[in-house]
């Protein structure tokens, strides 16, 4: 099980010391989310600024972009890291691509199954020379002359993670996508009765053998008692935001819970985001947390935890 550290702020400056501290430390990557920074911009710096470790997307958001922008922006960070890049794919919430990207929405699942067929086809007729010739509902690639065309990538195409959460997304992620992006709300058993199982029969749709699984959990640890009761206090906020929103409210009804996501969400409606870490409970966060003395002791806390399930495993910044 390898062991990234996810970077948030994913500015110039701060990808770059993230980057080379990531690597002078010993972690074997970095993930970097799409928030106020382009996701494959700071890949491409942080690979630049390193010799060994890998980077990825965390995602970046697919339904912002075309099939084509991002074919062509993830073969030239692959190009840029030497090889050292996957391309990590979201479909984000449908608010934030009408409003925000202003691009349209539908059937995510279905959409998402062929954003990544239109990105394959693409880099295919890159690396092979033949017709560009995928026609579907949403996307149609019809056309690539040989001056857009950058020719195989010397490091081959970058492997596509894909995020998900519910049974149809992780579905599509076991057959069509190289690895699977667990969303940081979920819990062990959730994984094991709910995303695995929809994992493998996404892969029984397909010929792939195998789907790497990419975690990435909250964490509660620190130096001394001080930084650790302040890593948990954060982390109750965090499980309280995503527990008060409805489409995570099925990893909650998995434990039942569903008490603890009523009072999450009437509290959200009326604004009260700091009481609101008061309605998680210590069994809750038991769930969802990891939990290790001090930093040094976080890898094997990981690694007893998720280590017979992860490929990768992503903590934060």
């Amino acid at each position: 099980m390898r062991i990234d550290i996810g970077v948030r702020d994913a500015s110039p400056a701060a990808i770059t010391s993230a980057a080379e501290r990531a690597e002078q430390e010993g972690f074997d990557g970095i993930q970097v989310p799409e928030l106020a920074h382009d996701p494959l911009i700071a890949c491409t710096i942080a690979g630049s600024r390193t010799e060994r470790i890998h980077t990825a997307t965390s995602i970046t958001v697919a339904f912002a972009r075309s099939p084509m922008t991002v074919a062509q922006a993830a073969n030239d960070v692959r190009l840029a890291t030497n090889g050292r890049f996957s391309l990590g794919l979201g479909s984000q919430v449908k608010p934030h691509i009408e409003k925000r990207f202003s691009m349209p929405w539908s059937a995510p699942a279905p959409r998402m199954r062929e954003f990544i067929g239109a990105v394959r086809a693409i880099w295919r007729s890159w690396e092979t020379g033949e017709k560009l010739a995928f026609e579907g509902e949403h996307y149609r690639h019809t056309l690539m002359t040989p001056m857009f065309s950058p020719g195989p990538n010397p490091f081959g195409t970058p492997d596509i993670w894909l995020a998900a959460v519910g049974p149809a997304m992780t579905k599509l992620a076991g057959e069509a996508a190289d690895g699977f992006i667990a969303h940081a709300f979920t819990t062990r058993r959730y994984l094991d009765e709910v995303s695995l199982p929809a994992l493998a029969q996404g892969r029984a749709r397909s010929d792939r053998a195998t789907t790497d699984v990419i975690l990435t959990p909250f964490v509660v640890t620190g130096e001394d008692e001080r930084q650790r009761a302040a890593a948990e206090k954060a982390v109750r906020k965090q499980i309280a935001f995503y527990g008060s929103t409805p489409s995570y409210r099925p990893v909650l009804e998995l434990h039942g819970w569903e008490e603890a996501a009523d009072g999450l969400h009437a509290a959200s409606r009326r604004g009260e985001w700091d009481a609101m870490a008061r309605l998680v409970t210590d069994d809750m966060m038991a769930e969802f947390a990891t939990f290790a003395d001090d930093p040094s002791a976080l890898a094997g806390s990981l690694e007893t935890r998720f280590g017979d399930i992860a490929t990768r495993v992503c903590v934060g910044a």
